[in-house]
């Protein structure tokens, strides 16, 4: 089983990278939280990873830090979710902030993520309470990372991502321009998908 892989970040994008560790690629599926601290491409990546392994396939994917990494390994526990929704999941929600949610019961917040309804909050609230409250929440960042330079493209990268999290392609468009229209200096892709995420969970 991979646990860990560290080498040289050859490709990156809002679901996947590619890292080059001595020779070989690894595509490795990454949440954006994770994303946001990525470093440029040719730069060396470090990636704590989960190793899924299906009857046709195995998938890595890979967190920036262990407690991404540790709730994400709780969500799939849980009857119902795969590593897609959990990944998901951690796209639509800052980790410090979906423990706080969990262990207080934070119904509202909770099914404001993409593909979350009302059963499957319940359920994560039953399951993932106590887990949940042995989580140190001083230890998790608030703060997902600087910005890059942005343009169209990213517009269009970070529709693309909120798609696919399960936004309505409209109201993601929609948001994503209010935030460029609202911001006074430009934007960089994380710094857009964070403030876009921030709103709709609004």
């Amino acid at each position: 089983m991979i646990a860990r892989i560290s080498g040289i970040l050859i490709y990156k994008s809002v679901s996947h990278v590619i890292v080059d560790a001595y020779g070989v690629g690894y595509r490795i599926f990454v949440p954006l939280t994770t994303f946001y601290e990525l470093p440029e491409t040719g730069q060396l990546a470090t990636l704590n990873i989960y190793t899924h392994v299906k009857e046709d396939a195995i998938h890595l994917f890979g967190f920036h830090t262990f407690e991404d990494q540790g709730i994400f390994q709780m969500l799939i526990s849980i009857a119902g979710i795969g590593p897609k929704l959990a990944m998901n999941i951690l796209s639509g929600i800052p980790a410090r902030e979906f423990v706080k949610a969990v262990t207080q019961g934070n119904m509202s917040r909770l099914v404001a993520i993409p593909g979350v309804g009302k059963k499957m909050a319940e359920r994560m609230i039953v399951e993932l309470k106590d887990k949940m409250l042995k989580v140190d929440l001083k230890e998790m960042k608030s703060d997902n990372g600087p910005g890059i330079v942005g343009d169209n493209a990213m517009k269009d990268d970070a529709l693309s991502a909120l798609v696919n999290l399960g936004y309505k392609n409209a109201t993601a468009k929609a948001v994503i321009e209010k935030v460029v229209s609202e911001s006074v200096e430009g934007l960089g892709l994380e710094v857009l998908l964070k403030n876009a995420l921030k709103t709709l969970s609004n």
